[in-house]
Formats: C-alpha cells, structure tokens, sequence
C-alpha cells in the first residue's frame, strides 16, 4: 500500500482544511506566551521548517502572531489577542461570572476560579485572587485533570457513567499524590457523593498543601456548564471551615445559574440526561 507522503492532503480532504489545522495548530503552541524559534515551532507541530514559514508567514500578515528580527522569535500576535477578547463579552459565561467571583473573594477573602470542559480535561477560563499574602493562583487556559480536581469532579459528576468512563480513560488514573483516586471506580464513588452533596472538594489530590471546593454552574436547561471552585492553602482550608464554606459557594452557583436561565422547579436534571448505572 502506498505511504502518504509528509504534507500532502488525504484524499478526499480539501486542502485548505489542512492548512488551517496546521495554523492552528502552530497558534496552540504559541497560545501559552512562549517565544518561539522556527525550528521549535516546526518540531512541536510536528511540521517541515518550510511550511511551518509559509504558515506562520501567512498569520504574520494577518498579525496573529509576530517575529522578532533581533531574536528570530516567533510570538502570538495582537489579532489573536483581540479575537480571544470575544470570549469575555459580556454576554459571556466568564464575564456573567466575574461580578459573583468578586463578591464571593471579597467575602470568603480566597481565590476563586471558574473552569469549563474542554476534552477530557478541565480548562480555567476566569479568576479572582484573594488578597492572602499567600495565595493560590492559576494561569488562564491551564488544563487540569478530571479525577483529583474539585472543579473536574463537578464536571463529570453529572454526567453518565458511561461518559464519564470515556473521559478518564485507562487505569491506573495519574497519580498527582498519595491522596489521588487512580481507579474509575473509586472516582464513581466519589461523583455520587459529589451529587448528594452538591458540591466537590480536592484534598490535596492534584498538589500536596493545596484544598479547593467547587460547585456547579447550569444553564436554562439545568445542565452544568461550568464549575466555579475556591482554592486555598490546606492550613486554611481544614474540615470545619470546608463544611463553614460550602453553603457560600452553593449560594453564589445558584445566583450564578439563575442568571443563565436555570429554573429550580425544573432542574437539577438527573445525571446529564441519563442516570448513572
């Protein structure tokens, strides 16, 4: 059979469609903020150096990212900036949220997260710092996973079985610390429990010295869509204070679901339209 050469379309697979995945693909990897060299780029893209230039070339001019003459360094451009900005109109999950996070910092005086499903994996689109001396922080559009992570229990806990054995995959689970769950059905488990509570804690599952709490956010038709999450030093986060703060983060979700439509004679749903086995 033949080989398909390097940088030829497969067949039946347009050719600009192809190119776009690569310049998207070269966009993801400057997206972290990270300058980078020609060659890097190509290598993580997997990519020949001439057609990671023409690529890159073609975004240059349309200022999605930019070169560096001194350095030789590419970078995400401002065009890209501008385009990611969309995503916090105000119409928008994360800027609806913003205004309940505040309220909630300035209250509880913890940093508070908002993260949404993207994949398998849980992506942190909005956050308000405490103002601690010591205090957690994480980088906008970090990626955490599902099983040891407040905010990925509440993401999956609504979900069926059958997903949710989708979205952790193979076991052993990634040990992060001797307290994370690396069997599916000890993470099952722990989703029910997730359920009858209301919301989810990490203790210490994805980082040693580190608790959250999160809890859901639905939308008009009672599905979750977000998890918003508080997250402190597990000095300040033991079990009395845990039990002190859940009323507090269920309080804000349910003002923040209300004002995306959610209706609470009509929801919660049940496990994402379909029970858990």
């Amino acid at each position: 059979m033949a080989t398909r050469k390097p940088g030829r379309a497969r067949i039946g697979e347009p050719t600009g469609v192809r190119a776009l995945e690569r310049g998207l693909r070269l966009l993801e990897e400057l997206g972290s903020g990270e300058a980078l060299s020609l060659s890097e780029l190509a290598r993580r893209a997997e990519l020949t150096p001439s057609t990671t230039y023409r690529l890159l070339e073609t975004l240059r001019r349309r200022h999605f990212v930019d070169w560096d003459e001194l350095s030789g360094l590419w970078r995400i451009g401002l065009r890209a900036y501008q385009i990611g900005q969309a995503f916090c109109h105000p119409n928008s999950l994360s800027s609806l949220a913003l205004e309940a996070m505040q309220r909630l910092v300035a209250r509880i005086n913890e940093t508070v997260n908002l993260a949404v499903l993207d994949g398998a994996e849980a992506v942190y689109i909005q956050q308000v710092e405490s103002r601690q001396m010591l205090r957690m922080f994480t980088q906008l559009g970090a990626r955490v996973p599902l099983h040891c992570t407040g905010v990925g229990k509440v993401l999956l806990a609504w979900r069926s079985e059958e997903e949710v054995r989708q979205l952790l995959g193979p076991e052993p689970l990634v040990a992060f610390t001797p307290h994370t769950l690396t069997r599916v059905d000890a993470v099952l488990q722990e989703l029910e429990r997730v359920r009858r509570l209301g919301y989810a804690v990490d203790r210490e599952e994805r980082e040693i010295g580190v608790r959250c709490l999160a809890a859901p956010v639905r939308d008009a038709t009672g599905r979750v869509v977000a998890a918003l999450s508080l997250s402190a030093p597990a000095v300040r986060l033991p079990e009395r204070r845990l039990a002190e703060l859940a009323p507090v983060v269920l309080e804000t979700t349910r003002d923040l679901s209300l004002r995306l439509g959610w209706q609470p004679e009509t929801a919660p749903l049940p496990v994402d339209q379909s029970s858990p086995t």
